[in-house]
């Protein structure tokens, strides 16, 4: 499916803008509204989302060196610090176009935090399972594909083409995997029963990546072909 709209924007082909349905809800509306209301601008919002990931990686990194009930609220807090970015990158768009607060800087702000928030979060979960075969290679493997699908959208943007968010595996599909992964790894530890959701969930998310990245090479190829 594909889920992109656009705005329009001086000196720019088309300034795309993934199409969520949270942004419909009464709380979203509500907490957008306040936050305008608040004089917090899209852009701080932008940097929040980063410093959430900066709190989800340092969570994940301290994993191996804790135990027991530690080691789960860990994992929890990076979860939670994951959908915090989400929430974060919910909120600068709608300040900016419902609010009528975006400013001349606003895209460079919404595109260059998410790249290293996702790096952040990605690495840092490859880090939390270290001690295990391939742990931090399949963190490093699902950012640099994360990089590269988002590097595909914005290609196209850059010659013209029409930017697709399509998925199976875009940001918010990486991030509510890895939210259920880590999730579960905070479950394995409380319980003692291993069902490594970890390294599946970074798996799942890199093969999901790669699916979402040839997607995207191949609707960015026929749209330049059909040009």
């Amino acid at each position: 499916m594909d889920t992109k709209s656009t705005i329009t924007v001086p000196g720019v082909a088309s300034a795309p803008r993934r199409v969520l349905a949270t942004r419909n809800t009464t709380w979203a509306k509500l907490l957008a509204q306040g936050m305008a209301k608040a004089g917090i601008r899209p852009n701080a919002v932008s940097i929040a989302s980063v410093a959430f990931a900066t709190a989800a990686a340092i969570a994940f990194c301290a994993v191996p060196s804790s135990s027991g009930g530690s080691r789960a609220a860990l994992l929890i807090i990076a979860a939670a610090a994951i959908q915090l970015r989400l929430l974060c990158n919910l909120l600068d768009g709608m300040l900016a176009v419902e609010h009528g607060m975006k400013g001349k800087t606003g895209d460079i702000y919404n595109d260059l935090p998410d790249r290293l928030a996702d790096v952040l979060i990605l690495v840092a979960a490859g880090y939390s399972i270290r001690n295990l075969q391939y742990g931090t290679a399949l963190g490093w493997a699902a950012a640099v594909l994360a990089l590269f699908t988002a590097y595909v959208r914005v290609l196209a943007g850059s010659i013209g083409l029409t930017q697709h968010f399509i998925g199976p595996m875009a940001k918010q599909h990486r991030m509510f995997t890895l939210t259920l992964a880590t999730l579960a790894c905070s479950a394995e530890t409380l319980t003692g029963v291993r069902l490594d959701a970890m390294r599946t969930g970074l798996a799942v998310i890199i093969a999901g990546s790669t699916a979402t990245a040839v997607r995207r090479c191949r609707r960015l190829l026929h749209e330049a072909e059909a040009r």
